[in-house]
């Protein structure tokens, strides 16, 4: 039996990180952040445990990767859905409405992940989250930012408060509110992106331009 080549080898360390990453957004999602063990997840995936420390280099390094490419991916099907379209403004909005969409739909998940962020590790620099900064980017770019370097990292700010926001304990906000205010700051007409049902808050909302 002759030996796998380099690139089918690439492909199999690549499959099995990616069961790695959704066995974890899965588990974390079920369970929560501790009662979720590295065991447990390499289970989930069907690989061996000793295996998650080739791949990351601990639990909550996984974590965020595991956040990180679920949120490009849903980002990515969100901005390339059907009617795909390269106008700025509805790529933005379909942004906005992918972010705090996984707020609503994953809310365990996304506050563990957000609480994450703010421990003493802090937050973790991987593949993963270049790919979503790489989207994020371009997006502030069609929307014709003049200075993407300084309106990305605004824009990324603006979406972590406002998933905070709705995810706080005893105390969130209505997605609809943050959806609006983040609109109203960008210009965006609210029937563009995915609206909510009921309209926008208080029907105040600026009429769809021409």
């Amino acid at each position: 039996m002759s030996p796998r080549s380099a690139s089918v080898n690439e492909e199999l360390r690549r499959r099995s990180r990616e069961r790695l990453l959704h066995a974890t957004v899965e588990l974390v999602g079920e369970r929560g952040y501790e009662a979720t063990t590295l065991g447990d997840i390499a289970d989930r995936a069907g690989m061996a445990r000793g295996l998650i420390s080739y791949y990351f280099p601990g639990k909550r390094h996984l974590l965020q990767s595991a956040v990180h490419r679920l949120m490009h991916l849903t980002l990515e099907a969100a901005l390339e859905r059907e009617p795909r379209t390269e106008d700025g403004r509805e790529r933005l909005a379909r942004a906005v409405d992918a972010i705090l969409g996984l707020a609503r739909d994953r809310p365990r998940l996304m506050r563990t992940h957000m609480a994450g962020i703010l421990q003493a590790e802090g937050f973790v620099r991987c593949s993963e989250q270049q790919r979503l900064a790489e989207l994020l980017r371009e997006t502030v770019v069609r929307y014709g930012s003049p200075d993407p370097d300084t309106d990305y990292p605004l824009l990324r700010a603006l979406l972590m408060g406002a998933v905070v926001a709705v995810l706080l304990p005893g105390a969130p906000m209505p997605m609809a509110r943050l959806r609006a205010e983040l609109f109203q700051r960008y210009g965006l007409d609210w029937e563009l992106g995915v609206p909510p049902d009921g309209g926008p808050p208080g029907g105040t909302f600026p009429s769809p331009r021409q």
